[in-house]
């Protein structure tokens, strides 16, 4: 039976689930109704300083959909918490009083001055929260404030605020990166060089979701205006993997404990945070989607898939793919694939011979002998997997290896078995001459 139990930084929790900084964390009545349903740990909806924000009375959230109305992505304008910082900081002590054994994390946001940090941080440690998370991510709102994004967006303010932050407080601090950044490398190396214990990514992504074409305003809409929010949801997962993958596999941050966040609904997704490093993931969107209740669909997923694998703890797989992840010029240009299609499972729809013939290379006939058949022509198909992509039916259309040594009928070459990659191709003019591994 898999063990779920987290050890992050020293706070335990009996679950890597843990809610992020947002609405369902925002009051004890939300915090004690998650642990009740089993979330593992949360990050209490970030605090700042009296007088407390203004958030607008209006439509805070606009959304994307998919064809099923299912939500793909949430662009929300919501602040911090509205809250007196008095009542977040009573309801956070009963809190971890009430439910000990439980993962409570502080989010926080305050001016970037030294004496506002430091003032904050040693009071949300007089409540006996496991630890803080600065929030330098929040890109609207707040940022127009100098603060969230403003300060995540500025590797040398990450790693001022941080040491005030370590220098102000036994607990562990967590820092909370932007991803509307162009390498996030930089802010994470920041926070590293500042002492931060570990790292959190994403905070949501800039946004417009979209204009309503009536009054011709951004959504949501409050008295005939929009301003740009914050995206997140399933839409935003592949850029948070691909953050998280660049931090864990980076020479200057490897090893630096990692939260992941982005679009995480289902185990699954929690799991691919893991094999990436993390050693908790935070889940938003997808509980203000289904309920807190989807965290035991979780646990008993990830449970499971551990259990299959021989997996005892999360350790065991954790930060597994990382060297699998590199650079496309190190990718082995002598590997050939070809598309397969399962006949018994094709139901000739079609899909995959439009998308060939219109945005690809031709290779996937819809006619043989005047019978309508789809089957993949080798001597033209170049293995780009497009057509697995847009198949209706799982597992109906599989890439195949070429095995080493077989003739590629596209090419006329035998497949090779050595490694070979754009470092030393002949066709690129800085070729070196010996291939990176």
């Amino acid at each position: 039976m898999a063990d779920l139990r987290s050890n992050f930084l020293g706070i335990k929790s009996p679950n890597p689930f843990w809610l992020a900084s947002a609405p369902p964390t925002d009051k004890q009545y939300n915090v004690e109704r998650a642990f009740k349903a089993g979330w593992g740990g949360v990050v209490w909806k970030t605090l700042g300083e009296d007088p407390e924000v203004v958030n607008v009375s209006g439509p805070r959230y606009g959304a994307t959909h998919g064809g099923d109305r299912r939500l793909a992505g949430l662009n929300n304008i919501e602040l911090i918490t509205d809250r007196p910082l008095e009542v977040n900081l009573r309801e956070i002590a009963e809190v971890k009083k009430n439910f000990p054994d439980r993962a409570l994390v502080v989010s926080l946001m305050v001016p970037c001055e030294e004496k506002n940090w430091t003032s904050i941080v040693k009071r949300v440690e007089a409540t006996g929260a496991d630890g803080i998370e600065l929030n330098f991510g929040c890109p609207h709102g707040m940022s127009e404030r100098g603060m969230g994004s403003a300060v995540g967006q500025v590797p040398e303010y990450i790693e001022m605020v941080t040491r005030w932050c370590k220098a102000a407080s036994r607990m562990p601090v967590i820092v909370k990166l932007t991803p509307n950044i162009t390498d996030i490398r930089y802010p994470a190396r920041a926070a590293h060089k500042g002492g931060a214990d570990a790292v959190s990514l994403i905070n949501t992504v800039s946004s417009i979701v979209s204009v309503d074409l009536d009054n011709f305003a951004p959504v949501p809409t409050i008295d005939g205006k929009g301003s740009h929010g914050g995206y997140c949801g399933p839409a935003v997962k592949p850029i948070a993997l691909n953050m998280v993958a660049e931090i864990a596999r980076d020479l200057e941050t490897a090893g630096l404990p990692i939260s992941g966040i982005g679009g995480i609904g289902t185990w699954r997704d929690a799991a691919e945070f893991i094999a990436l490093g993390c050693g908790t993931v935070q889940v938003c969107t997808a509980v203000m989607t289904y309920g807190f209740k989807i965290v035991e669909e979780m646990i008993d997923g990830l449970s499971h898939y551990m259990d299959t694998k021989g997996f005892r703890t999360i350790d065991d797989f954790r930060g597994m793919a990382v060297p699998n992840v590199t650079d496309w010029r190190y990718l082995n240009l002598n590997y050939v694939a070809k598309a397969k299609i399962d006949q018994d499972l094709c139901i000739k729809c079609g899909r995959c011979h439009i998308a060939c013939e219109d945005t690809s290379h031709q290779a996937i006939t819809h006619l043989v002998n005047g019978v309508r058949h789809f089957e993949v022509k080798d001597e033209e198909c170049v293995g780009c997997n497009l057509c697995v992509n847009v198949c209706p039916v799982d597992g109906c259309i599989t890439m195949e290896p070429m095995k080493p040594g077989t003739i590629d009928p596209r090419t006329g070459r035998a497949v090779s078995d050595k490694y070979a990659n754009w470092t030393t191709h002949p066709n690129n003019p800085t070729a070196v001459g010996v291939a990176a591994e």
